[in-house]
């Protein structure tokens, strides 16, 4: 997969909800100030100017939010001015695109598999958030029914008493790319394999769907559980973030 179809992907996921301020679409989520909903992605080929990185600051600080950016690596341009304004450019999550696909079956005591239920819909709110550290376990800051309505794809693994203990999604594709994101789990049931089963439920309806896949993985999340899925390193994402009090 071409990064730069990743790029556009990231961008076409935000723009009908982000607001155009200088060469950057800013994302801004009104009821959670978690910076991994509150960010912006830089339109193509942008080269910003100190003053359009002040007027992005601007933005996000006048409405509570940290500034923050997503964008892929190398982009020297962009990267020159964050850090002349005193941005960490220094987290850089590993871009995981698909190659060969080699699924893996459910945990034992488990069934993964993506859903379209409004119980479990609700239920995988309260995983994400507990998982993710949102305070309210039934604020759904990612809307998982638009998700699904709009052609995204919503999985959760279900233990035997049928509580949803874990849950992942990938959005509606933008340009036949869709990204494996929010995978979580109950902390009581995690070191099982369920963010793999997750993952590879969630693969596999994408293909199905005729979707190219691919993820993003954090500094403290292992690549072997996606490697032997088939995932392969491509690049690396900049995660762009300025102190602010």
């Amino acid at each position: 997969m071409d990064l730069r179809a990743i790029q556009s992907c990231l961008r076409a996921g935000i723009r009908s909800r982000a607001t155009a301020v200088g060469p950057f679409l800013a994302l801004l989520n009104r009821t959670s100030d978690s910076s991994f909903l509150n960010y912006a992605v830089p339109v193509d080929n942008s080269a910003p100017t100190a003053a359009d990185v002040a007027e992005l600051v601007a933005f996000f600080t006048g409405r509570d939010r940290q500034p923050r950016l997503e964008y892929v690596r190398p982009a020297p341009r962009v990267d020159e001015p964050l850090l002349a304004a005193g941005f960490d450019v220094t987290p850089t999550p590993t871009l995981m695109a698909l190659g060969e696909f080699s699924p893996v079956g459910d945990v034992p005591g488990y069934r993964v598999r993506p859903t379209e239920d409004d119980t479990e819909l609700r239920q995988a709110v309260a995983v994400q958030n507990t998982a993710y550290g949102e305070p309210d376990p039934t604020n759904d800051v990612l809307g998982l029914p638009d998700i699904v309505r709009a052609g995204g794809c919503v999985a959760v693994a279900v233990d035997s008493s049928g509580d949803v203990v874990g849950s992942g999604l990938w959005p509606s594709p933008k340009e036949g790319v869709v990204e494996v994101l929010g995978i979580g789990v109950l902390p009581e049931h995690r070191r099982r394999g369920l963010a793999r089963s997750l993952a590879s439920a969630l693969t596999d309806e994408a293909l199905r769907r005729g979707h190219q896949p691919f993820l993003q993985v954090a500094d403290d999340e292992p690549e072997r559980i996606y490697e032997r899925l088939g995932y392969r390193v491509i690049g690396t994402m900049a995660d762009a973030r300025l102190a602010v009090r």
